[in-house]
């Protein structure tokens, strides 16, 4: 199946509670390396038709602002958590300019969710400016978004499910602690593999540094990024440099073409 060049871009890598942290004074949380400044994690796909938002999270509005992003074609959820979903309600200047609901895909779970903390997105009878939305619910068959084929790939976060993504050569995911055969078939071939990487030490739901590249390396994807990264990683100036050749850090505005 031919696939659509793609451009990828990191909206932001951070984990729940971004980088810096909210009282922190460490050396990440104060840092002046731009790249130690991680906004919720989030990614943009565009080819020469479609741009796609993985996760609309309490930032979103900024990021799009960021990016300069006029159209949007959809957002695609990857699970239901707040720091991926929050900034949803901002879809309401992309409702105004390009006079059409927004379409959200994600799974039942998810959906559920979204229409639970956005109710007066879905009344009879709508406040003027509530966000327009079209939900579209998947699970794990392949869909499609205009030129844009996309497979699920199903991992899980201790035990919620969670979807991580595969587009081409590109797969994508975030909040995953566990990866099961069946989805590492889907994932094996990418050229470039997106994983969750929290900090050094085990966490419950998420992978840390030694399990993610464990993980990239058990798939032999050749290039990966690691992202929703906490501020107890360490600085990106110390840790990058130390990672297995065709890993590094991610990092908020980062681009790639594949």
């Amino acid at each position: 199946m031919s696939y659509p060049q793609i451009k990828i871009t990191f909206l932001g890598t951070g984990t729940s509670s971004g980088v810096p942290m909210i009282g922190c004074s460490c050396a990440v949380c104060t840092s002046t390396d731009k790249k130690d400044k991680r906004l919720r994690t989030s990614m943009l796909i565009q080819s020469s038709e479609t741009t796609i938002a993985i996760d609309a999270g309490p930032d979103f509005r900024y990021q799009m602002l960021r990016e300069g992003i006029k159209r949007l074609d959809a957002i695609v959820f990857t699970h239901p958590h707040k720091d991926h979903v929050a900034g949803l309600d901002d879809v309401r200047g992309f409702n105004y300019f390009m006079q059409k609901p927004m379409e959200i895909y994600g799974n039942e779970m998810t959906l559920e969710v979204i229409i639970r903390e956005f109710p007066y997105a879905f009344t009879e009878k709508k406040y003027p400016g509530a966000p327009n939305i079209h939900l579209n619910t998947i699970s794990s068959t392949p869909f499609q978004i205009n030129d844009m084929v996309i497979t699920p790939v199903l991992v899980w976060h201790m035990q919620m499910p969670v979807l991580g993504f595969r587009f081409g050569k590109f797969t994508y995911i975030t909040d995953a602690n566990r990866i099961e055969e069946k989805s590492r078939n889907l994932i094996r071939g990418s050229e470039v593999l997106v994983l969750n990487a929290l900090r050094k030490e085990k966490h419950i739901s998420h992978f840390n540094l030694s399990e993610a590249i464990t993980e990239i390396k058990g798939l032999k994807v050749p290039v990966a990024y690691l992202t929703h990264i906490s501020h107890q990683l360490g600085r990106h100036a110390e840790i990058n440099p130390d990672l297995p050749e065709g890993i590094q850090l991610a990092y908020d505005g980062l681009k790639i073409t594949l």
